[in-house]
């Protein structure tokens, strides 16, 4: 392990975290935004608190002293550990409600520990299982599932696996909430996925507050403007002759106020003031009125001045006073005419409109209707127009506007294929969120009994929604059967040529949408963990790999790294990507005695391949030698163990024999990808930082062009290519800068040329996503390449 490396993952890192935490807290200007990031800095203070009292140990599957791994934590950006435990909650108060009736004879040491005993008596096991048989149950986190599954356990006579569970769990009684939230209403169950709850989408709904902007304009409208034409009337009174206007020449025109007082004007100028000063308390928002340049203003402090006529007034105050009169009766007609009438009337219409505040609560209230941990089984029911009585204060037949509608689409359940293609599943990391959904009902197929079948679903969803933690040494993120109340099932769920049949078809869905949908995207490692779950329940034996990263890369991969590579050489023998990558020939991957790649040994308990380890470095030497950072030298490395294992696509297209259904979409797919790049490219990127994230993610995708270029017909390839040439000589700026190598280096290669060592062939580069040192596309190194 580098040094560098032991640094990684010292306190600096954490303290930047928490430092801009901090700044969120402390100056942003949404209060949402301040709330979440209060929550960071209390989240970072528990990490740095815990690796200085060595609490914590980073970089562990064990991070926490004393902990077993199976318990579920608390997990900040970046995978480190707080010390906390997520279902170690505070007392609610059903379970204050529960304690209060529950006999003194029950024991525990404290409250929890109290109510954990309690359910597994008699009469606690017959609560968890009605609710576990009606369905009427939520697990946050899979603790949760633990009674109720053992009282299953107990009740269908495996009372010994119970104990064993009960042993396991008793050391944390005193602290963990081991059973559900139980629930007035069953949550419903399908093949239908959600990329989130009811209760997610209706709670920033029901919190929305009126825009600042919105509420200041609808009380100058509502508030301020009526009064503001009394103001004028009162005024308008005073004047002798026609009203003041301004005439063509730029001139106040008309008669002059100040000239005569009506009988009633002291009683109504009095009048006025106090209806101003409740005014000015009652509604603070609007403060155009107190612009001492205001016309407002003018004639209001003019007015209080007038007790009962103009002797405080100079004759500069009364000429303010005319000219004000003139600029409000030339721009919108004095009080009681037609074209004021109409103005107000319309302004009041306006402020009248139900705010979209007022709208997203009335959403809310609708969304209310519905099982608040399930989804939506159409948008309708909370898209259509308010309806007659449904709210006192928004007229029958008012739209719900598309945007708020919008909001609640992330609870539509419907066919995984029908939320991509809406855009509610808009990325592969969505599409990992919603995944667990599909495959906790496949891992559970191999259950039986149905109630069983729906617990261990609910607890493997729970499970999938654990954060990961920043591992070293090669350890690997726990797994399901790790969690022993899971364990206790292994001999009751059973394998069977359906469930592996099932898991198969399953996995087939999800990779052709995930490479359709979102071609330019290699497999986030969520995804690649549920799909490697699916892949072993339909018996495929080659394994899949993740994305490693490169601040704590150990220097060497484990033996499946090289299994995989095997395969992709295997699959694309002497096709484009072979050729563009310089893929080694599969005489290389032979277990010959003394061969590169037979070289194992045992590292950190794990059998390790050197020799794919020192190829990948060989072949990175590309990147370059020197001038950048330890990470980009591992970043480096990593993306040569991509290409060598084209990141799972060799994997998957041989196992579920897609090469014909590639040679359908590739053409398709290579297109959406380079259109892609360019339009990535084009987009305006001056940070530093931001300008490598772009060059990696565009490489990325290039890799993945590349290899649906290999399953591409003749003709189908020269199409493609021809697009990408077009985009080339319609890209304009730094962008056609970039990529003009790229394009040529790839034209160059289908020609039947090669790259050097260096990844040149004449003016072509090779794409690669890491460079050690400046990269050839990056805005300083253009010009000088």
């Amino acid at each position: 392990m580098r040094d560098e490396q032991k640094a990684g993952i010292e306190p600096g890192y954490a303290l930047g975290r928490l430092q801009r935490a901090i700044t969120t807290m402390s100056e942003h200007e949404d209060p949402a935004v301040r709330e979440r990031a209060t929550k960071k800095v209390d989240r970072w203070v528990a990490v740095l608190t815990g690796m200085a009292d060595g609490s914590l140990t980073v970089g562990s599957r064990t991070p926490v002293k004393n902990t077993p791994a199976w318990v579920t934590l608390e997990v900040a950006h970046g995978g480190f550990a707080t010390g906390r435990y997520l279902a170690e909650t505070p007392i609610d108060e059903e379970e204050k409600e529960l304690l209060a009736r529950l006999s003194p004879d029950v024991p525990g040491s404290t409250q929890r520990e109290r109510l954990n005993l309690a359910f597994l008596s008699d009469s606690g096991q017959g609560v968890l299982l009605e609710a576990v048989r009606e369905g009427r149950y939520r697990i946050d986190v899979p603790e949760e599932g633990a009674l109720p599954l053992v009282a299953w356990l107990i009740e269908h006579g495996f009372s010994e696996l119970a104990l064993d569970v009960i042993q396991e769990l008793r050391p944390l009684m005193h602290r963990l909430r081991f059973y559900p939230r139980l629930q007035p209403l069953p949550r419903p169950a399908g093949a239908t996925v959600r990329v989130a709850t009811v209760a997610d989408v209706s709670e920033p709904l029901r919190d929305k507050q009126v825009n600042s902007r919105i509420r200041t304009m609808n009380e100058a409208m509502s508030v301020w403007a009526p009064l503001y034409d009394d103001l004028v009337s009162l005024w308008l009174d005073t004047v002798e002759g026609e009203p003041p206007i301004i005439s063509e020449d730029g001139l106040v025109a008309g008669g002059w106020p100040c000239r005569r007082w009506p009988d009633t004007w002291k009683e109504r100028r009095q009048a006025w003031l106090a209806n101003y000063n409740r005014t000015r308390v009652a509604h603070a928002y609007c403060t155009k009125h107190q612009h001492p340049k205001a016309n407002f203003t003018r004639l209001r402090s003019a007015l209080q001045a007038c007790e009962t006529d103009s002797a405080k007034l100079t004759g500069r105050d009364v000429g303010w006073v005319r000219r004000a009169l003139a600029n409000t009766i030339t721009k919108h007609g004095a009080p009681g005419s037609s074209e004021r009438i109409r103005l107000r009337q319309h302004q009041q219409e306006i402020a009248a409109r139900p705010t979209y505040a007022r709208l997203s609560t009335l959403l809310a209230a609708r969304l209310s209707k519905f099982p608040s941990e399930g989804g939506l089984p159409s948008l309708s029911a909370v898209s259509s127009p308010v309806s007659d009585g449904e709210a006192e204060d928004v007229a029958a037949g008012t739209p719900i506007p598309s945007v708020l509608v919008k909001k609640t689409e992330r609870a539509l359940e419907a066919p995984i294929e029908e939320l991509v293609e809406r855009g509610i599943i808009g990325s592969s990391e969505v599409l990992a969120i919603v995944l667990p959904q599909i495959t906790a009902q496949v891992a559970a197929a191999g259950i039986e009994n149905t109630d069983l079948r729906a617990l261990f679903s609910r607890i493997y969803g729970a499970f999938r929604r654990r954060r990961s933690l920043l591992l070293l040494n090669l350890e690997h993120q726990v797994q399901l059967e790790e969690l022993p109340w899971v364990a206790a099932l292994s001999g009751i769920r059973s394998k069977s040529l359906a469930t592996e049949k099932q898991a198969r078809q399953t996995l087939e869905q999800v990779t052709e949408l995930s490479l359709s949908a979102f071609p330019h995207t290699i497999l986030p490692n969520p995804l690649v963990r549920e799909m490697g779950a699916l892949a072993k329940q339909a018996g495929i034996a080659t394994p899949m790999v993740e994305e490693v990263a490169a601040d704590i890369f150990m220097g060497t991969f484990t033996k499946k790294w090289r299994d995989v590579a095997i395969v992709a050489s295997e699959l694309l023998e002497g096709s484009l990507y072979a050729k563009y990558y310089d893929l080694p020939p599969l005489a290389v991957y032979r277990d010959e005695p003394g061969g590169l790649l037979s070289r194992m040994k045992k590292q950190w308990g794990k059998e390790t391949s050197d020799g794919f380890a020192e190829l990948c470095a060989k072949r990175a030497r590309e990147a370059g030698t020197g001038g950048g950072s330890w990470v980009a030298q591992n970043g480096a490395v990593i993306e040569q163990s991509q290409i060598l294992t084209t990141h799972n696509l060799a994997t998957l297209t041989k196992e579920l024999a897609l090469q014909d259904k590639l040679r359908d979409w590739a053409p398709s797919l290579c297109r959406q990808i380079f259109r892609w790049i360019f339009q990535r490219h084009g987009q305006p990127v001056t940070e530093f930082r931001a300008q490598l994230q772009m060059v990696k993610n565009t490489a990325y995708a290039w890799r993945q062009a590349i290899f649906f270029l290999s399953f591409c017909e003749d003709s189908a390839r020269s199409e493609a290519l021809d697009e990408l040439t077009g985009l080339s000589a319609e890209a304009t700026g730094t962008s056609a800068q970039r990529l003009e190598p790229a394009v040529v280096g790839l034209r160059r290669i289908v020609d039947g040329e090669r790259f050097d060592k260096t990844g040149r062939c004449g003016p072509g580069r090779r794409f690669l996503g890491w460079s050690v040192g400046p990269h050839w596309m990056t805005k300083e190194s253009i010009g000088t390449r």
